[in-house]
């Protein structure tokens, strides 16, 4: 049978009872879109246990025959948030107990589970430094370190912790290289500054961009083998003679 939890709010404006009438509530559930206490709701025997540690969260729940979610409203991102659970006193205890019996086994496991994890991202890294410095092998080594660094760092969310970047695709590696283009050899952050719109700032330095990019890459050979010399197409006419300078 699943097992469907109260859902306790916390509320961000001033609450009343609608039973009781006692207020400000700190907590509340809502029943039939009033906000109710949670002594009249019959949870007020329970103690909070607020988030953060995983297993003394998990044994609390499973040794407590009734709990409830706490969760609070976030404005910026629109959402509710959990901020621990509601739990019986002895239940809190006896999982507290527990957590203390095997916390040094824990603790190994999690400095085991830490070294592989930052084997791991390590690894990541180094990919994805190899694969900067084979589409642009002119690049300096330590600024190709330093883009994966940036790209790969765990939790941020950029180009390297994404399913692309893991893949190495060329269109997320150079997107990587761009940005750090973008912001280090050009005046973009400098046009944000002085107000500026982003998109406008972006069409602003993408010459300069593409400049640095094209010094990076490797240089283009023609039809025998042969690099092409700066400015010229590397084709020839109809008569073999070498094509005109890019103007």
């Amino acid at each position: 049978m699943d097992l469907v939890a109260p859902v306790v709010v916390e509320p961000l404006r001033r609450r009343r009872c609608s039973e009781c009438r006692r207020g400000p509530l700190e907590r509340m559930i809502v029943e039939y879109a009033r906000p109710v206490c949670l002594d009249c709701a019959d949870l007020g025997h329970l103690v909070f246990l607020r988030r953060g540690d995983t297993a003394l969260t998990r044994r609390a729940r499973e040794h407590s025959a009734l709990w409830a979610v706490v969760v609070r409203h976030n404005r910026r991102r629109t959402r509710y948030e959990r901020q621990g659970l509601l739990v019986e006193e002895a239940a809190l205890a006896q999982a507290e107990a527990a957590c203390l019996a095997d916390a040094e086994a824990r603790a190994r496991r999690r400095a085991r589970d830490a070294e592989r994890r930052a084997a791991r991202d390590a690894g990541i890294t180094e990919a994805l430094r190899a694969e900067i410095l084979r589409l642009f092998p002119a690049m300096p080594p330590e600024r190709a370190a330093e883009i994966a660094g940036h790209a790969s760092a765990k939790g941020s969310g950029r180009v390297g912790r994404t399913a692309a970047g893991r893949a190495l695709d060329r269109g997320a590696v150079t997107a990587a290289v761009r940005a750090s283009v973008r912001h280090l050899d050009t005046p973009y952050d400098s046009l944000l500054m002085s107000g500026l719109p982003r998109h406008r700032a972006r069409t602003a330095v993408a010459p300069a961009i593409e400049t640095v990019l094209r010094s990076w890459r490797p240089p283009r050979t023609g039809a025998r083998g042969h690099a092409d010399a700066p400015g010229v197409t590397g084709t020839t006419g109809a008569e073999g003679t070498p094509g005109r300078a890019d103007r």
